[in-house]
């Protein structure tokens, strides 16, 4: 009889379960540990450039417009319809040219009303000049008169004296020619004042007529010139650049009727953006792009408000320029502001901004990975810009916009 015998445990499939539970938790903390997939960028699709040391040019750049450096501006001096345009935009014109005609009868009519007024009281002050000079005259007359008489009451007074002495007359007769020579010594010396009086009160007259016809020459004059300026001239040589008006038109006083410019002499006008115009000062040094040539210039004049996000920053020329340069011609221009020496720099990164820190992109040294790393930036110019904290010279980094990927740390460039 068979005796059985008990059956040994089998520990093999635990063994092989609790390595297989081992091997699973290695390989999902593994897994865990390992750093994601670099997404990857085309390299012909972004923009590379490497940090340099040495010279720095900070420069600033606006387009703008050539725009001529002398403008007469020709508005109305009065109201009126446009009768005659006798030249048109383009054509070269001389101080005398006649550009357009006015007519307005108001206009003329106020210059006659002007012109009748000044006449009748230039006749008013002939009328009182004659006047006042018949009193004067009057009045020497009666001095010239009283000065016979007086001269000859005083003989006849000394004579009577004499008489007197001699016991020849009374005494009444002498007290008689006496008082009547000192009479007419009084009325001589009244008359005499009176004369004086004439003669002053004729001038103050005479200067308060003499001020009303000149009150009345100015208006007159005013009116003159107002119907002369219904014959629009163009005051200066050059070349007539803008005439807005059809005939029949009525303008108001003020309407701008014509534009003269000196086309020879040309100045640019830059639109720089107000964040990069704080550092232009006059004097500094410009070029100018008139697509037919480059030229360079000097800034003359920097406005003092910005307007729409930019500043106006004028830049004079030189008088010969290229062929082609004309008014109103599209150009480009920029504005050296300073040359520095030795500098770490690099390409401007897009969105990047002077004194400030960003992140960037660095190329690893002989792999095709990119990894971010915060940049301090310094001075800038258009198209480069000072680093001075996170790159080292030699370092390539990617200046394009990398928006797209602010959520990885880094790229690789296939």
């Amino acid at each position: 009889m068979d005796i059985p015998k008990a059956k040994k445990p089998r520990r093999k499939p635990w063994i092989l379960a609790i390595g297989g539970v081992c091997a699973l938790l290695a390989v999902t903390v593994g897994l865990s540990r390992l750093r994601p997939a670099a997404p990857s960028v085309e390299r012909a699709s972004v923009w590379l450039d490497t940090v340099k040391r040495g010279p720095m040019v900070r420069q600033v750049k606006g387009a703008g417009t050539l725009v001529p450096e002398y403008i007469r501006w020709l508005t109305a001096d009065t109201a009126g319809r446009v009768e005659r345009i006798h030249v048109r935009p383009g054509a070269a014109v001389t101080a005398d040219t006649l550009l357009l005609e006015l007519t307005n009868p108001d206009v003329q009519l106020q210059a006659l009303e002007a012109e009748r007024q000044l006449a009748s009281v230039e006749a008013d002050l002939i009328q009182v000049r004659m006047e006042l000079e018949t009193q004067r005259l009057a009045q020497e007359a009666t001095v010239a008169t009283l000065v016979n008489e007086s001269a000859e009451a005083g003989r006849r007074a000394e004579a009577n004296e004499d008489l007197f002495g001699k016991a020849l007359i009374g005494d009444l007769e002498v007290r008689q020619t006496r008082e009547k020579a000192a009479e007419l010594r009084r009325r001589l010396a009244l008359e005499e004042k009176k004369l004086v009086v004439v003669a002053s009160s004729m001038k103050e007259q005479l200067a308060a007529q003499q001020g009303q016809v000149d009150r009345l020459k100015a208006v007159a004059r005013f009116r003159r010139a107002q119907v002369e300026s219904m014959k629009v001239v163009a005051g200066e040589d050059g070349v007539l650049q803008e005439l807005p008006l059809e005939l029949g038109q009525w303008v108001t006083p003020g309407v701008l009727l014509a534009k003269v410019v000196k086309p020879e002499r040309l100045k640019a006008e830059l639109r720089i953006a107000e964040t990069q115009a704080r550092d232009i000062q006059p004097g500094l040094k410009a070029l100018v792009d008139t697509r037919n040539g480059v030229v360079e210039g000097e800034v003359a004049r920097v406005a003092p408000a910005a307007s729409q996000g930019t500043v106006r920053v004028e830049v004079s020329l030189p008088a010969e320029l290229p062929r082609g340069a004309r008014p109103d011609l599209t150009v480009e221009g920029t504005v050296e502001l300073e040359r520095l020496g030795d500098v770490l720099s690099v390409g401007r990164p897009a969105g990047a901004q002077p004194n400030a820190t960003m992140a960037l992109f660095r190329l690893m040294p002989g792999s095709d990975e990119a990894v971010r790393v915060p940049v301090q930036l310094g001075r800038g110019s258009v198209n480069a810009v000072e680093v001075l904290q996170g790159l080292q010279e030699g370092d390539q980094v990617v200046l394009s916009d990398m928006a797209a990927w602010d959520a990885v740390e880094r790229v690789r460039l296939r």
